[in-house]
């Protein structure tokens, strides 16, 4: 996907769910729902083309909300992605989906829908409504039976870490072709993640061994090692090495925030993050995207401020998660990451806790 640059685009803040991790309406459940025209959208299209060509990249779409599939142009959309031959990718509910529908997503060159399980049945219904955990579960072979590519993502925080191998289980006997996770980012007044940096260790050493045995056994799905801890527990294990060719001052990896990703929103915000509630750096109907790149992103590449990975070895590869470490710290993207568990460079032996 180097070629690529990905923008997650949320069309609507239309949704059937008010999931209690949700970051549209942690802030306010009050909040009235915002969603883009047809003429926005166009200009959207537009602005990622030309940053694009700037830039010598390829658009890649991840069409979001709320659930994309309620806004009213949202076959118009994809019509218009299509005629351009834009790849994109859907992240949204189970509950409009059938047969035809996935059909019809293909057609328009959907290549991978993203759903979301948080739990198994009582605490993901708790988290998103009940009834969802078993749709969610029905809805992936019907997006398989289109041709198009079934991702389950997990949201992990304290409240389901115990169930994730279960998860994992599940997933893995419905035949998603995809499964991940990612860590919850705490909104609003809640700090806490309620995981200690041990216990995450415990589950992607957990999960890992189920990985491994998965797929020796010649499972389909693929497991997509998406939090960026990831790579420092595959480095204690001897797994990833870095490599000897590396360049200092070189970023390979880790978070892709300021690097090939930003987050556009139904009033045209521009976030470099979605997941850092106070990473707004722009509008996209008042900005060219191109500029906003060189200039209002150039902080979120700034990273000798990281207070603890600027001290780490793995600095170019990993720094964590700042979406979660921003969570818990007040809004700090440098802060370090609070499921970090690494307490020394294991080449200088030098301290890396503030």
């Amino acid at each position: 996907m180097s070629e690529y640059f990905a923008f997650q685009w949320h069309i609507t803040d239309e949704c059937d769910q008010r999931c209690k991790h949700c970051y549209i309406f942690s802030e306010d459940n009050c909040r009235a729902i915002e969603a883009m025209n047809w003429e926005q959208m166009q200009e959207v299209v537009a602005n990622c083309e030309d940053f694009c060509k700037v830039y010598h990249r390829y658009p890649y779409f991840y069409i979001t909300g709320g659930d994309p599939i309620l806004h009213p142009d949202f076959w118009k959309l994809l019509a218009l992605l299509k005629s351009k031959a834009i790849p994109f990718t859907i992240l949204g509910n189970p509950f409009h989906l059938t047969d035809e529908i996935c059909a019809m997503l293909k057609a328009m060159g959907c290549e991978k829908y993203q759903l979301s399980i948080d739990g198994m049945r009582e605490t993901h219904d708790w988290f998103r409504k009940p009834g969802s955990f078993d749709i969610t579960l029905e809805k992936i072979g019907c997006i398989k039976r289109a041709g198009i590519k079934a991702v389950i993502m997990t949201t992990v925080s304290g409240t389901n870490i115990k169930e994730i191998p279960d998860i994992i289980d599940t997933v893995v006997k419905h035949e998603a072709d995809v499964f991940a996770f990612a860590r919850y980012c705490p909104t609003s007044d809640e700090k806490d993640t309620n995981m200690t940096p041990q216990e995450y260790r415990a589950l992607l050493e957990l999960c890992d061994a189920k990985f491994k045995a998965y797929e020796a056994a010649g499972c389909e799905t693929y497991f997509n090692k998406k939090d960026h801890l990831w790579t420092l527990y595959e480095y204690e294990k001897g797994e990833f090495i870095i490599p000897r060719d590396a360049k200092e001052g070189m970023i390979y990896g880790g978070c892709n925030c300021g690097n090939c990703h930003m987050t556009i929103l139904p009033n045209g915000d521009i976030y470099a993050c979605r997941r850092v509630q106070n990473s707004h750096v722009s509008n996209i109907f008042h900005d060219r995207l191109a500029d906003v790149w060189i200039c209002q992103m150039e902080s979120y590449r700034d990273y000798e401020k990281f207070e603890k990975c600027s001290k780490c070895e793995l600095k170019p590869w990993c720094r964590g998660c700042p979406a979660v470490a921003a969570g818990t710290s007040g809004g700090n993207f440098y802060a370090p990451d609070p499921q970090c568990w690494k307490e020394k460079n294991s080449i200088t032996g030098e301290s890396l806790l503030c």
